[in-house]
């Protein structure tokens, strides 16, 4: 099967890479987020890094397909829009951005960044959100993570490892960026990691690790609510960094590992309150892209009382950070 697939995706590249399939450029700088495999490599702290980088001076566009959502085409992120509707991803976006960028999703992306640019013509730099294998828009800039623990030199395609498409397809990259580095790797790891990417593409290598801020309350919720013992929700492609860095803080007396994407319902809502019963004195404690979903208003009457925390984190970069803010700041002049 994997052999199969390796040859699907191999002709569909060639046809792009010969021209027998269009890849259709922009006249502003369209900075695509991606990776080679399936779970989660941190695009979205990198997507909220690059916001962070060009919002004070530039007026930015975000591009997602809006995965796990029950809708279908282009929409824009509004106040009514939820997960459900939107995405998870592109839902956190816009509540923490607000109306200082554009948050969009549509499957299509080609389409879609013709109507965002209809809508909003004073837009200067779109991000793409996870559209390394998405060859119909040929980005000025092509961003590609990979995830320390699980680095795509070392994996195999699905079905027997999880490569969306051969390594060979790093070469399309612009940069490589290896996430979720632990605090204390060495410069000789670095070393050696470089030189397995560099196996793939001759282009530069940054590496990054996760900065966990505080537990922050959902609304309604007293900040004394939070404990050491703590009940573990996650919904994201890749928990164990997560769940380790918790354990370091506090006492995890129960995880709930849930799917990537996990559409929340009442019934897990009734689980949670059963693990609470179970331990009275803990409180629950989740990633940020958990929160937006179960912060969902239609959700609000099960979630009366909870002790309900989230642990919001951003991409710090171990070295070398200003030279890749300086080839994202080159790459939009180059447009």
């Amino acid at each position: 099967m994997a052999v199969l697939y390796n040859m699907i995706t191999g002709i569909r590249n060639r046809l792009y890479d010969r021209g027998f399939k269009p890849s259709v450029g922009f006249e502003l700088p369209v900075i695509n987020v991606g990776n080679l495999t399936v779970g989660g490599t941190g695009k979205t702290p990198m997507i909220e890094y690059l916001i962070r980088l060009l919002n004070p001076t530039r007026r930015v566009a975000t591009l997602s397909r809006g995965y796990g959502r029950e809708t279908k085409g282009f929409r824009f992120a509004s106040p009514t829009e939820t997960a459900a509707t939107l995405g998870d991803e592109p839902l956190q976006f816009f509540q923490k951005y607000g109306d200082r960028i554009t948050v969009a999703v549509g499957e299509e992306r080609a389409l879609a960044i013709p109507l965002i640019l209809n809508e909003h013509s004073d837009t200067d730099v779109i991000l793409l959100d996870d559209a390394f294998q998405h060859r119909q828009v040929r980005p000025s800039l092509n961003i590609l993570l990979s995830d320390y623990h699980r680095p795509f030199f070392e994996d195999l395609l699905l079905p027997a490892g999880r490569l969306r498409e051969s390594r060979n397809g790093a070469a399309r990259a612009d940069l490589v960026i290896v996430t979720k580095c632990p605090s204390e790797i060495s410069d000789d790891t670095m070393m050696e990691m470089e030189q397995q990417v560099r196996r793939y593409v001759q282009k530069p290598v940054f590496f990054t690790r996760i900065r966990y801020g505080s537990p922050q309350p959902f609304d309604g919720v007293k900040p004394d609510a939070l404990h050491d013992k703590i009940i573990l929700i996650t919904g994201i492609g890749n928990p164990r960094p997560f769940e380790q860095y918790l354990e370091q803080q506090y006492t995890v007396v129960r995880h709930f590992d849930l799917d990537d994407h996990h559409h929340y319902t009442e019934a897990d809502i009734q689980h949670f309150r059963l693990a609470l019963r179970e331990h009275p004195d803990a409180c629950f404690v989740m990633t940020e892209k958990d929160k937006v979903k179960l912060a969902d208003p239609a959700l609000a009457p099960a979630m009366q009382n909870l002790p309900m925390f989230y642990l919001p984190i951003e991409v710090e970069f171990i070295k070398n950070g200003q030279d890749f803010d300086e080839i994202v700041l080159n790459s939009l002049k180059r447009v």
